[in-house]
Formats: structure tokens, sequence, C-alpha cells
């Protein structure tokens, strides 16, 4: 009997274990000619399966971190319960597009092979980029196969078309942040990246396909870097072959998730209803 009751007390204290949350970071998922890649991840407590969103972090393709670019997304997937995986990409001035593209559909394909470990459902996996990393996913699905098709996209404020935004920073300097912009091309940013790319092989907006998963883009009105027109552009291909695409507008927001001012947190609460429908 009191075996019995050891039993049931161990049996007791295992199941809360066993529905924690994990976090865990510095995964390995992929080595493309030895140089490894790594994500940081959460899952949520309990049984699954999780709806899941991979995350690319923004720096005009040459900074940035899985860490910190993307740090206001944790959280707020957490507290909706999904889970996250933010991941690395190879980027300037070591590395030439489209290794980073390589580099997307490898972590695609990595969660969706430990879906089952991770309590995630391979159904219901989004993704989700800002900036460079908006580039990156905006890259990913409508160049997706089989293999690396998802079941949405969110774009905060990815370029979508490279000829059309050089020309706009080249006719109308004065609209743009022409010192950041320059400093990343200076460094061996998007210059370095694209280097040897023909301009319309890398732009996401020429490879917009029928049945495509739904796009949400999230974007501020006074963006410097990155027109908030390089959104309406991408929705409107994208509506042309019947796909839906939505826009969070954040009016007079500028380049970045440091949007602080109250009027402004909207985006969180709608990203997370939008996914909520779309997945």
């Amino acid at each position: 009997m009191k075996f019995a009751s050891v039993l049931l007390a161990g049996a007791v204290c295992a199941a809360p274990l066993a529905a924690q949350a994990v976090d865990k970071q510095d995964i390995e998922f992929g080595r493309p000619g030895n140089h490894p890649l790594y994500l940081d991840l959460h899952v949520p407590a309990g049984p699954g399966p999780f709806p899941a969103a991979i995350l690319v972090h923004g720096g005009g393709f040459d900074e940035g971190s899985r860490k910190t670019n993307v740090r206001p997304l944790f959280q707020l997937l957490a507290d909706a319960h999904y889970a996250w995986f933010s991941v690395d990409y190879r980027m300037a001035p070591e590395f030439r597009f489209p290794a980073a593209r390589e580099d997307m559909d490898a972590a695609i394909k990595w969660v969706k092979a430990h879906a089952a470990e991770y309590k995630v459902d391979p159904k219901r996996i989004a993704l989700i980029g800002e900036s460079a990393g908006g580039f990156m996913v905006n890259y990913a699905v409508t160049h997706e196969t089989p293999e690396t098709r998802v079941a949405a996209l969110v774009d905060f404020y990815g370029p979508v078309d490279y000829k059309v935004l050089a020309a706009e920073r080249r006719d109308h300097p004065e609209r743009f942040n022409m010192t950041s912009i320059n400093r990343h091309l200076a460094d061996g940013g998007s210059s370095r990246f694209f280097e040897g790319a023909p301009p319309d092989s890398a732009a996401p907006i020429h490879a917009v396909h029928k049945g495509m998963p739904p796009v949400l883009a999230i974007h501020g009105t006074k963006d410097d870097q990155v027109p908030y027109t390089q959104s309406t552009m991408f929705c409107d291909a994208i509506r042309k072959v019947g796909t839906s695409c939505d826009i969070i507008t954040i009016e007079g927001g500028g380049h970045g998730m440091g949007w602080k001012d109250p009027s402004m947190q909207h985006w969180k609460a709608e990203m997370i209803a939008w996914l909520n429908r779309n997945m």
C-alpha cells in the first residue's frame, strides 16, 4: 500500500514537470560548408500540438542577431501559446545570396522534422521576419516547395523589390535615412549580399504565385529605410493571384519594432488574432 502511494505521488509530481514550458538556446540546425547555424526556441507548457512561428531577424544583411532584433515577439508569441524558433542565416560580407535562402529552407525543414519532439503542429507553422529578415521570409514563401511550404507569412517592413527601392532612394534621398543605408552598403551589407544576383531574381514580388499561403504585412507609414509602399505593392500583387494579404498600418511608425507610442501598440493583438484566424 505504501509502495502504491509512493508511485502515485511520483506520478503527480511528474505530471506538472512534463507540462512545463521549454526554452533552449544555441541549437545547431545546419552546417553548410562547415558553417554552423543555430536557433533558439520556446515551447509553451501543455500537451500541444502548438502552432509555431519561425522568426528571422533583420540588420541590413550584415548585422543583427536571432537573440535581439526579434525579441519583441518572444513574449508576445509565448503568451499566445505559440512555439517559436528564432534562427540564424548566413550574412554578408562573408556570404552571398542565395546562401541565406538555403538557410531558410533548412530552418523550415528542421522545425518540421522535429515537430513531434517540440510539440509543434507541422500544418500550423508561420514564417515571421523583420526588415532584411522580412525579405528572407518573403523570398522563402514566394519560392516555396512542397517541403518548405508553411501556413502563413508575416512580413515586418521587408523589401520586396530592390530595383524600385533603389530608384526611390536615388530620386528622393530626403525621404530616407541615408546615413544608415549607406553604412550598410559601405560595410558590405546588401551590396555584397546580392552581388552577382540579377535584380529580378532577388525580388520576391516577381515570384508571387497562385496558391501562396496568406500574408500579413506590418509597416510604419514613416519608415525611412524601407518605404510603406513596398508592403502595399506586395499585397496588391498577392491579391491579384487570389491569395489574401492584409496590412497592419502603424501610423507615423518608423523602421523597426520600437514603436513606443500607445497608439501604435495595436499591432500586437491584431497580429495574434490574424495568426489565429489563418493558422
